[in-house]
């Protein structure tokens, strides 16, 4: 049997993999600011830390919208159109957003509308650029090492998450426009290691041309393959209800006391906590006990949440998130690993368009609920009552999935790539292999 490569020794992956941690990076350095100026514009025009707190469920509400009226149909883009091409023309309009800001804040300028507005095309963008990127990277390397390949694109992606909270930070603390510049300038290296990416095969799509109707037909492998939905619905409610990253503001200006810098610190702590179990998984692939293991590690996810909820000591704070974002890392590891090998190419794009609603609907739509949550009962009672949350969404989760819990191994059935009954058949397949 030939020895698989490593992807790092795939051109087209190394690329990719360098596209992603720039955007990454620009990405959340010019987010972790967005909400760090609406809070604080709110809060130094008279407004209370609730009502503050309300500005931050509006950014959340504006990302979220986009992503949840575009991305079942930026999927089929990804399916019908190159996946490279609709990724660069996504990050050249995230540079656009990002030299906006910038502008704004040097000519002080910036106000809670601007960041509003600028919170819509970035959802916008992201709705697009996700799928595409996703549905990429199975394209880049052989099926064998998948899996390698998705630790390794998460520790470009958890890399951005650390870096990127600290360059906005730490470069606001200098200039308040540097951290949009720096921004632009990272999605620039972005879009040309996107541009140097050969030529990569785009599947037909199969069955029905109708543009709604294949839209359609993704959602119905969704929701038939009980394996796909149970991990995709899984990280939906537990990370919508313990989404104390939005919250982060509140804690660094109100709570711990720590301004820009200790903001940073925040942000950046689960991403290391992630990143370091990423890396590990790059080099020691997870292979038995797959399905529980994601159960248990999203069980410590909302428990860090908890904790952190309730700390008031700056140490204790990064720690627990720290495990948040290892046992968060743990989890999207073995879920985009499952839903990537149970996938046929052909239906990736919508399937994984999908994923990125649920995940935007845990994350910025998330953020509009815990933003929301804490000006009615406080932040420290919404984000408690989240990590209670996570925890019981595990429990039920268990119940209504088994597929979860008796899933083994990563390996998909034989009969994957057949198009007829095939979420059906991948189901039934399934239970053979965990019996």
């Amino acid at each position: 049997m030939a020895h698989e490569p490593h992807p790092f020794q795939i051109v087209n992956f190394r690329a990719y993999w360098a596209s992603r941690l720039s955007m990454t990076l620009g990405q959340y350095a010019m987010m972790l600011i967005i909400g760090w100026q609406a809070y604080n514009i709110a809060r130094d025009g008279g407004m209370s830390v609730g009502g503050a707190a309300g500005q931050l469920a509006i950014i959340g509400l504006l990302q979220f919208v986009p992503l949840f009226l575009l991305t079942p149909f930026a999927g089929l883009a990804a399916d019908r159109f190159d996946r490279k091409t609709v990724a660069r023309i996504m990050v050249a309009l995230q540079m656009l957003c990002a030299a906006a800001l910038s502008f704004a804040t040097w000519s002080d300028m910036m106000t809670l509308p601007t960041l509003f507005g600028i919170a819509v095309i970035l959802g916008i963008a992201r709705a697009f650029a996700g799928p595409a990127l996703s549905a990429l990277a199975p394209n880049l390397v052989p099926k064998a090492v998948l899996p390698n390949a998705i630790a390794l694109s998460s520790i470009a992606w958890q890399t951005g998450m650390i870096v990127g909270p600290a360059i906005g930070g730490y470069l606001y603390v200098i200039n308040p426009a540097l951290p949009y510049a720096a921004t632009c300038g990272l999605l620039s290296i972005s879009f040309i290691a996107l541009s140097l990416i050969g030529a990569v095969p785009r599947p037909a799509i199969r069955g029905t041309q109708h543009p709604v109707s294949q839209v359609v037909d993704g959602l119905r492998y969704v929701r038939r393959n009980k394996m796909v939905l149970g991990a995709i619905t899984l990280d939906l409610f537990a990370v919508f209800l313990a989404g104390a990253t939005a919250l982060f503001p509140v804690y660094a200006r109100d709570i711990l006391e720590v301004g820009a810098t200790g903001l940073s610190q925040l942000a950046a702590a689960p991403a290391v906590g992630a990143a370091l179990t990423a890396l590990w998984f790059s080099f020691r692939p997870l292979k038995n006990n797959v399905g529980p293991k994601m159960l248990w590690a999203v069980g410590f996810f909302g428990l860090a949440t908890i904790v952190f909820g309730f700390s008031t000591s700056m140490p204790l704070s990064l720690a627990a998130l720290f495990v948040v974002g290892a046992a968060d890392m743990f989890s999207v590891y073995i879920r985009q690993s499952l839903i990537q090998l149970h996938t046929p190419d052909d239906k990736r794009g919508r399937v994984s368009s999908v994923s990125l609603l649920t995940i935007s609907a845990s994350n910025e739509f998330g953020d509009f609920f815990s933003g929301t949550l804490a000006w009615i009962i406080g932040p420290v009672a919404a984000v408690v009552t989240g990590g209670f949350g996570a925890i019981a969404t595990v429990l039920l989760w268990t119940a209504w999935f088994p597929a979860l819990r008796t899933t083994k191994t990563f390996e998909p059935p034989d009969d994957l790539d057949n198009d007829d009954d095939e979420a059906g058949r991948t189901e039934q397949t399934l239970q053979e292999k965990t019996t």
